[in-house]
């Protein structure tokens, strides 16, 4: 090399010692790169720290190679103003050729007594692996602080939910499923803390699942310990209504099984014994407020479908007697109309409307005959129409 090839290589080399020096310090002040020196690794994290800790310390080794090698140039060449032929073959050596002595890693197993004991490169060829180690640790880097974004923004989101759903158990005492949630978001909050890499944001779906199904129960539960008493009032009330329609149901049957003739009658509701049993019972749950909750809303339902289910009852047998009363208008009805046809005086249609008159007024009724009378009744005034 002469003396302008000289300058040219030590100034090319000059900035591109300085632009590594600020790349490896920015790579050393990423966030990623912050967190796992200074998080307590385990698992996963702990051997990709490792990986990096050994890329990052090789490529401080060849940077420091690399710039005693320049160093060792800068300062031949700032002897004189025209070095000699000496100092540029020196110089030749240094800026070309393998002048970079770095310790071999060849496995015990795998040498020789008289094999190589040191590697020998160009600074090119230090700047080409350094790349290649900077590449990767970079990668690992941006691999980390991905997953610990990930999982942090999951995991703030969980401990907001868990947050509102503790600030309505101030007012409610413990809840053994919140505990439980708890001990898995801790659980998981170490693990993003010490091993990120291990675990993906779904790893939350179980805790944000659970917390969601919490919130709710909670909060009914604050709305029944604020009206407690008032709703326990209202299914009481439900529950007179229940025996009361149980009371009508067994009445109505009475009625039916004198009036009417072999009816298909439904079983008599018997639900408001219980019911008022599992009333009583609720004193025994009062500040277990979401054991409360829960037990108020099944009872509110249970109660207003028995109910529904005797009035239904009610309503059932009580429609054997409406349907007498419903053939005896339509019999009326019809001899009016046989009356208007000029049938008045029908001998036949006479004994087909004592038939089902006789039918009908008679206790018991039998529905199935007076139906089949009537309709007997009602062609025969048909036929003359």
């Amino acid at each position: 090399m002469n003396r302008d090839e000289v300058d040219r290589a030590l100034g090319r080399l000059r900035d591109e010692r300085d632009r590594i020096t600020s790349g490896l310090l920015e790579l050393e002040a990423q966030q990623g790169y912050k967190l796992l020196k200074g998080a307590p690794l385990t698992g996963v994290t702990a051997d990709r720290w490792n990986e990096l800790g050994e890329g990052m310390a090789s490529l401080w080794r060849l940077f420091e190679a690399y710039g005693r090698v320049l160093g060792r140039a800068e300062e031949i060449r700032a002897r004189r103003k025209k070095p000699d032929d000496a100092e540029l073959a020196e110089l030749a050596r240094l800026l070309r050729g393998p002048s970079i002595e770095l310790p071999t890693q060849i496995p015990l197993e795998k040498r020789t007594l008289l094999g190589p004991s040191a590697e020998h490169l160009s600074l090119d060829d230090v700047v080409t692996r350094m790349t290649a180690l900077y590449e990767e640790a970079a990668r690992m880097i941006a691999e980390v602080e991905t997953a610990w974004s990930a999982l942090l923004t999951r995991l703030d989101r969980a401990a907001e939910a868990a947050r509102a759903v503790e600030g309505m158990l101030d007012s409610l005492g413990s809840e053994p499923e919140y505990d439980r949630v708890m001990g898995e978001l801790d659980g998981l909050r170490e693990t993003v803390r010490t091993d990120p890499l291990s675990i993906r944001p779904a790893a939350f779906d179980g805790v944000d699942a659970a917390l969601g199904a919490l919130r709710p129960r909670l909060e009914e539960a604050v709305r029944v310990r604020a009206e407690y008493d008032v709703r326990l009032r209202r299914i009481e009330n439900t529950i007179g209504l229940v025996r009361a329609a149980e009371d009508e149901a067994r009445l109505v049957r009475e009625q039916v099984l004198a009036k009417i003739a072999s009816p298909v009658l439904p079983d008599l509701p018997e639900s408001s014994a219980a019911l008022a049993d599992r009333l009583a019972a609720m004193g025994t749950v009062r500040g277990r407020w979401t054991d409360a909750a829960e037990r108020v809303a099944r009872l509110e339902e249970a109660a207003a479908g028995a109910l529904e289910q005797a009035r239904t009852t009610v309503r059932t047998i009580a429609g054997l007697l409406e349907r007498r009363d419903e053939l005896r208008g339509r019999l009326d009805a019809y001899r009016a109309k046989a009356g208007r046809l000029g049938g008045a005086e029908d001998p036949e249609l006479t004994a087909l409307y004592q038939r089902a008159h006789d039918l009908l007024w008679t206790s018991p009724c039998d529905l199935r005959r007076a139906t089949a009378a009537l309709s007997e009744y009602q062609r025969a005034i048909g036929d003359r129409e």
